[in-house]
């Protein structure tokens, strides 16, 4: 392999290939183009902050991928795929954000000279990078093509971890562990909010012994009091104070891949209702992690859950976790499968998941959440090891 900054062994790179070849063989797609950054990653090693302009992967049945984006970031493709340089190409730069051309036009000449203007081209029609601009502009420029939509085809050929993929997200966890830590140590009344989003930054930078620290897919999540009752307000500079719940969803971050971790810290002296949802939420996290065993299902795991809540009379009304790993802005799960009752995907070993049944009531909120490796046999790996309770601070 070329490239000693690609974070994996070129075995791994064409074990991802075949699978995602194989998937491509059952859609009879011909050729797939790739604009995920994390599936641009999983196959090719990129690794660059450039996914606000277009970019991807061109998937070949027969030969090397090919890495296609912006010229100045071709550079960084040098760095970081694995694939010989004549497999990267790039669009000039008078092509970004331009209202007379597209750089699609250019990715569909590259597939018309490569002999696929007439062929099965997959696209990732539902995902945050392709925008309807480029498609309608990919469908005018090769109109003789048959588009099919490919979304999530590569983030299924994911699910399934390999020991190299999991060694990185044991270190991911290590981190996430340190932020949830420092978190519960340096919260108390009067602490502005921002200042301690500060410290969780630094942890999760710094990471731990020889596992630095990558950005993380989302920013630390920390909403108090009734903002809790709001999954995903992030921070501004008010004070933390006495008689709320925070709860602090986070993940460390090692070469992208995630582990993301909830705990909830009340300060003062916690109400009966929210003692009440905690002792529900433990047991049904505890039932859900016992139902996550392999050869059963995603929906098993959710209905495990949701008896203890439902018996004390909390009705969620959301999925309570997602495939995590290898992941870029603005989302840290991987789209395919939900930890959801009438979802009934098949658990098998080495996948990962996010188990987090997060309570978001009228005026509160409390997370605590695990993220867990399906194995052979049995319940599964908790990545992070920490006391599954509300943590309670004067």
């Amino acid at each position: 392999m070329r490239n000693n900054l690609t974070p994996f062994s070129e075995q791994e790179y064409q074990r991802r290939l075949a699978k995602t070849r194989a998937a491509m063989l059952e859609k009879d797609i011909d050729v797939l183009f790739v604009e995920d950054p994390s599936n641009m990653a999983w196959l090719t090693g990129y690794d660059g902050w450039s996914f606000y302009v277009h970019q991807g992967v061109i998937v070949f049945h027969d030969q090397d991928p090919v890495w296609w984006g912006r010229r100045q970031d071709a550079n960084g493709a040098l760095r970081t795929v694995w694939m010989n340089d004549d497999c990267i190409t790039n669009y000039a730069d008078h092509y970004v954000q331009s209202t007379e051309r597209h750089p699609m036009q250019v990715l569909a000449s590259i597939l018309s000279d490569k002999g696929y203007s007439n062929k099965r081209i997959g696209v990732e029609l539902e995902n945050y990078y392709f925008s309807a601009k480029a498609y309608l502009t990919l469908v005018e420029s090769l109109p003789n093509a048959n588009f099919i939509d490919a979304t999530a085809l590569v983030n299924w050929q994911r699910g399934v971890k390999s020991e190299e993929e999991i060694a990185f997200i044991r270190k991911a966890a290590s981190i996430s562990e340190k932020l949830v830590d420092g978190a519960v140590e340096r919260i108390e009344v009067g602490l502005n909010k921002h200042e301690l989003v500060a410290e969780i930054y630094r942890d999760s930078i710094l990471g731990t012994e020889d596992n630095w620290g990558d950005y993380a897919a989302i920013v630390p999540l920390l909403p108090s009091g009734a903002d809790a009752s709001a999954p995903h307000l992030t921070w501004d500079n008010r004070e933390f104070v006495r008689g709320e719940a925070t709860f602090f969803e986070l993940s460390g971050c090692y070469r992208r891949y995630h582990a993301p971790f909830c705990r909830t810290v009340f300060l003062g002296k916690p109400t009966p209702t929210i003692l009440n949802a905690e002792a529900a939420l433990v047991e049904g996290l505890e039932a859900g992690l016992e139902a996550a065993q392999a050869g059963n299902t995603t929906g098993d795991i959710a209905r495990a859950l949701a008896a203890p809540l439902e018996r004390a009379g909390i009705d969620r009304g959301a999925r309570c976790g997602y495939p995590i790993g290898l992941s870029y802005p603005p989302d840290w799960g991987e789209r395919t499968a939900s930890l959801r009752e009438e979802d009934e995907t098949v658990l098998q070993p080495g996948m990962t998941f996010h188990f987090m049944p997060g309570l978001w009531m009228k005026d509160w909120g409390l997370e605590i959440t695990e993220s867990i490796l399906i194995k052979e046999s049995g319940a599964p790996e908790c990545f992070c090891d920490r006391p599954r309770k509300l943590f309670v601070k004067d």
